[in-house]
């Protein structure tokens, strides 16, 4: 019986799926950053290009 009292107080289990969603979610926001900006720099790669065909 105590070991079964021991395993409902232990919260270390909780603390780590805790810690791995803010993980998760950091990544997330990461990976959302990077393209939004991957997506800009394409955007503004491809209009520098286009003018510098068009002027010269």
């Amino acid at each position: 019986m105590t070991l079964f009292a021991r395993f409902l107080k232990d919260e270390s289990g909780a603390t780590a799926i805790e810690y791995g969603l803010i993980a998760s979610l950091i990544a997330l926001a990461i990976i959302a950053g990077a393209t939004s900006l991957g997506t800009t720099l394409s955007n503004t790669f491809n209009h520098v290009a286009s003018k510098m065909v068009t002027s010269g």
